[in-house]
């Protein structure tokens, strides 16, 4: 079984910053790509940034320039770095990992969500 804990959400003012942290924990045997949903009231759940077990990322136009996503594969952990935030990235943050928890696929496993506010 897998568990994922996510922490790190919280209200700041407009042009402060977060960082998010979601760690995986369980019976893993390997996990691939990482990465972090967002979804504010009334709209759709929506990708913010991924990173590949290449560390390569990937980011909506939105975030580009202002969140940065990393993996500690060791600690099979994801963090975003958010800067400069506006209100428009208020919404309840959710981490998504594929994880092999057995010898012979991967699943998708979501973090609990965690909310960011920025409101003055």
């Amino acid at each position: 079984q897998v568990r994922m804990v996510e922490s790190g959400g919280g209200l700041v003012q407009p042009g402060g910053s977060l960082r998010l942290s979601c760690a995986a924990s369980g019976n893993i045997f390997g996990i691939n790509g990482m990465g972090w949903y967002r979804q504010a009231p009334g709209k759709q759940r929506e990708l913010v940034a991924s990173i590949t077990t290449a560390d390569n990322t990937a980011y909506a136009d939105s975030v580009k320039g202002r969140f940065t996503i990393s993996r500690d594969n060791a600690k099979n952990t994801v963090y975003l770095q958010m800067n400069s935030l506006k209100p428009d990235d208020t919404a309840v943050y959710y981490c998504k990992m594929s994880i092999r928890a057995n010898l012979y696929y991967f699943t998708d496993y979501w973090g609990q969500g965690t909310q960011v506010t920025v409101s003055s």
